[in-house]
């Protein structure tokens, strides 16, 4: 059984959005941690708290953010773009451009996780792991 551990990352998040939960637990891992930081700095996610157990993988906790006056949450979509069995990849000139701007591509690259955007400005391309607005 071989799972894909972005897209449950991915699904996690998502749920408990469409739920309504102010803070999601989800299990560690580095890639998983550096797309909560893009999500943190980008403004989707009001906090985050990497909690490592001795011996054990840890858990994420992310606290979701959701509009003060109309309640609805910041994530309108998460999405994931490459998978195990069809991975995407895009060159630094041809990265995908979410809702005009507003939303954000996450990719994988040889200098590490970051936007599409950055990826971009430092010229390198990579895996397209998900989009999100």
């Amino acid at each position: 059984m071989n799972t894909d551990v972005i897209a449950d990352y991915l699904t996690r998040v998502r749920n408990a959005v469409k739920a309504g939960h102010r803070v999601v637990e989800i299990p560690s891992s580095n890639l998983k941690k550096e797309i909560t930081k893009i999500l943190f700095d980008q403004g989707f996610v009001l906090s985050y708290k990497f909690e490592d157990d001795k011996g054990h993988q840890g858990v994420i906790k992310i606290a979701l953010k959701y509009d003060k006056l109309t309640k609805d949450p910041v994530i309108k979509k998460i999405q994931r773009i490459s998978t195990p069995g069809l991975r995407k990849y895009a060159s630094s000139g041809d990265m995908p451009r979410i809702l005009n701007g507003l939303g954000i591509a996450i990719v994988s690259t040889s200098a590490g996780v970051m936007t599409g955007r950055q990826a971009q400005s430092q010229n390198v391309g990579g895996e397209v792991l998900c989009y999100v607005y």
